[in-house]
């Protein structure tokens, strides 16, 4: 059964930092697509950076600059540092594996920046 179980969410001020993790269980991410997405309320889920089974990474404009999304195959986990946080980037975290024949969500987790 596979299971991606996401932490590290939590309440932060603006211009803190916080890192994200989702560590994989029945898959091994190193050969998945693997995105960190997330959603505001009243607003679509977006993906805000992405890492590929040969480790090139991509990011949003709105992120580009202070996220940095890393693999460590050792762990088999995927993390999403995120510095210098502003109050939009307040949503749920998700995140997700793909490749053909396999697409998989952890459950969320909860980012607030406010002050």
């Amino acid at each position: 059964q596979v299971q991606l179980v996401e932490s590290g969410g939590g309440v932060v001020q603006p211009g803190g930092s916080l890192r994200l993790s989702c560590a994989a269980h029945g898959i091994r991410f190193n050969i998945y697509f693997v995105g960190w997405y997330r959603q505001a309320p009243g607003k679509q889920r977006e993906l805000v950076a992405h890492i590929t089974h040969t480790s090139s990474t991509n990011y949003s404009d709105a992120v580009k600059g202070r996220f940095t999304i890393a693999r460590d195959d050792a762990q088999n986990t995927v993390y999403l540092q995120m510095n210098n946080l502003k109050p939009e980037d307040t949503a749920v975290y998700y995140c997700n594996a793909v490749r053909l024949g396999g697409n998989f969500w952890g459950q969320g987790t909860q980012v607030t920046v406010s002050s």
